[in-house]
């Protein structure tokens, strides 16, 4: 392939901090699914209909060009090179070819733990809310050490953590919706 960038320690593992900058742009999952479930080389017009149905949520055949185009370019430009840099796929920006190397497969378990990459908040508020009833019902039992503490503060310590976390929740998708928005945009 033409026009490699190869890192210097290309046989050397990802750091964490690479795993994350990959995994945290929901654009570059898509090409780490799609390359994992094509299994060889695709070329960049292939990966960009499929990333884009993946986006849009729709059949291939259903993307418009508006939004291929969108896909494409930013691929092109931005997330293909980056990877290329990283280790993480081989990318040939002449021939528009991209290709798997054994960082990808790294990758894609991380693919498999947590789907599409993303936290599981669901999980989470259900942990919480079954924290809480765990708590109150010990608390109506009237098991000790738990009496030791005032109901009003177990119940005011479970609302600064509800609100907390859904503070946090809620600043994180917008700056994920921010980050691609202006990936989108700007390219």
């Amino acid at each position: 392939m033409s026009q490699q960038i190869r890192r210097a320690d290309a046989d050397e593992p990802l750091s964490n901090e690479e795993i994350f900058d990959v995994l945290h742009n929901e654009r570059r999952r898509y090409v780490l699914q799609y390359l994992r479930e094509h299994g060889g080389p695709v070329s960049l017009g292939d990966l960009a209909d499929h990333v884009a149905a993946a986006e849009y949520d729709c059949e291939c055949e259903e993307v418009t060009s508006a939004q291929r185009k969108r896909v494409y370019t930013t691929l092109q430009q931005s997330h293909l090179p980056q990877m290329h840099e990283a280790g993480i796929v081989d990318y040939d920006s002449d021939e528009g070819v991209i290709a798997t190397t054994d960082h990808t497969e790294e990758l894609t378990v991380y693919l498999e733990i947590v789907p599409e990459g993303e936290f599981p908040w669901r999980e989470y508020y259900l942990s919480i809310g079954a924290i809480s009833l765990a708590i109150v019902t010990v608390l109506w039992v009237g098991v000790y050490p738990f009496t030791l503490i005032p109901p009003l503060v177990w119940g005011t310590l479970f609302a600064i953590v509800l609100t907390l976390s859904a503070l946090y929740h809620t600043l994180v998708a917008r700056e994920m919706t921010l980050t691609e928005f202006v990936e989108d945009e700007g390219r």
